[in-house]
């Protein structure tokens, strides 16, 4: 007999789907180093890209993001589009991805994790963000800073274009601005670098991991 889907069953399964640290596992791959012990410490697409190379960050950045779009659209496969389902599913795999259970809930800031997410529930939201983290990092050169915008600017951006005339139903209001709050939160220690000069800006060329 087939067991109908639950939405917890789906939450756990979005945990566990987030909690797959891409990041690690792509560095072991493209140059055997640990990418917790070299660079920022991140496992995020950012400093994979600095530790192992551009190639490794690319790959990083576009799995840590389908992980998240795969989470919201396996929620609206088995709950039917069920909104307040979709939006906990994002969150829960960003909850994986932050403190994955395998890393002793240790994981990334989830900034490729949410733009998936978004990317499922309201893309033309996802892109404004992505145009606006291009133009701020692209301007300042700090990804933290973008990041760090994007997210702040995704409520109000998922509230204005989900859809014309139409406002977004309350639980996804309500998640993309947890989902962001948990973007900015994870940046507290760039935020605090960023405010004493002191955060690095990026460069896609390799650095030693030393």
């Amino acid at each position: 007999m087939t067991v109908p889907p639950t939405p917890i069953l789906i939450l756990i399964v979005s945990y566990l789907l987030g909690s797959i640290p891409f990041g690690v596992l792509i560095a072991r791959f493209f140059g055997g180093s640990d990418v917790r012990k070299a660079g920022s410490g991140n496992i995020g697409a950012t400093n994979v890209a600095r530790v192992v190379g551009p190639a490794a960050g690319i790959l990083t950045l576009i799995l840590d993001a389908a992980k998240g779009w795969f989470a919201v659209w396996l929620a609206a496969r088995m709950m039917h589009g069920e909104t307040l389902v979709l939006g906990l599913a994002g969150l829960f795999a960003m909850l994986g991805h932050c403190f994955p259970v395998w890393l002793r809930f240790r994981g990334g800031k989830g900034v490729a994790t949410a733009a998936g997410v978004f990317a499922a529930l309201c893309p033309t939201a996802m892109l404004a963000a992505l145009i606006l983290f291009l133009l701020v990092v692209g301007f300042w050169r700090y990804v933290s800073l973008g990041s760090i915008a994007a997210a702040a600017a995704i409520p109000l951006l998922v509230y204005l274009l989900w859809a014309p005339h139409f406002a977004p139903p309350a639980s996804v209001t309500l998640t993309s601005f947890v989902i962001a709050a948990l973007v900015v939160y994870q940046h507290r220690g760039n935020i605090a670098r960023l405010a004493r000069g002191e955060e690095p800006k990026f460069s896609f060329s390799k650095q030693d991991p030393s």
